[in-house]
């Protein structure tokens, strides 16, 4: 986006769009625009590498059965929809979308625009959309702790399928 802005401010500069500009159909430029800042997306790649890591983890302690793993993972599988209901609540927030408090969930909804249209890290991608720079860098921040916390219980669920305390 800051790529694209300041090469349009440039064309306005330049006089690109009068000198390309039909007089039997005149056409008004852009206005120029203020560049956009950069966005702090470190948070959010560090829950995401924290997520890779405890999938990794589960998935490498579900493919090494031991002769007590079967019980163990029986009684697991019985609390599997709860864990799954619980997996899915950890990405939801009391607070809401900024916008539409009634979406709780954070890694997608609805557009604000879109209808039933999905959008996926809605907090993050319409503030950026809308050009509302601080609620996009507190939109990483909510989407961060979010992941983290769903790292956090898929970490407990593989212990728990392991016998591990």
């Amino acid at each position: 986006m800051q790529d694209d802005i300041r090469e349009r401010n440039n064309e306005i500069e330049e006089g690109v769009f009068k000198a390309t500009d039909n007089p039997k159909r005149p056409l008004v430029p852009p206005a120029v625009e203020t560049v956009p800042p950069h966005l702090n997306f470190a948070p959010f790649e560090n829950a995401v590498d924290a997520l890779a890591r405890s999938a990794a983890d589960t998935a490498r302690r579900w493919t090494k059965p031991t002769p007590t793993a079967v019980p163990r993972w029986l009684r697991f599988a019985r609390r599997g929809q709860q864990m799954l209901i619980e997996s899915e609540r950890k990405l939801t927030t009391a607070e809401g979308l900024s916008n539409r408090p009634w979406f709780k969930h954070q890694l997608y909804a609805p557009g604000f625009y879109t209808g039933y249209g999905v959008k996926t890290v809605p907090a993050v991608r319409e503030a950026i959309e809308f050009k509302k720079w601080k609620l996009a860098d507190e939109g990483i921040v909510v989407v961060s702790r979010v992941l983290q916390d769903e790292a956090a219980l898929i970490s407990s669920a593989a212990q728990k399928l392991s016998g591990v305390k």
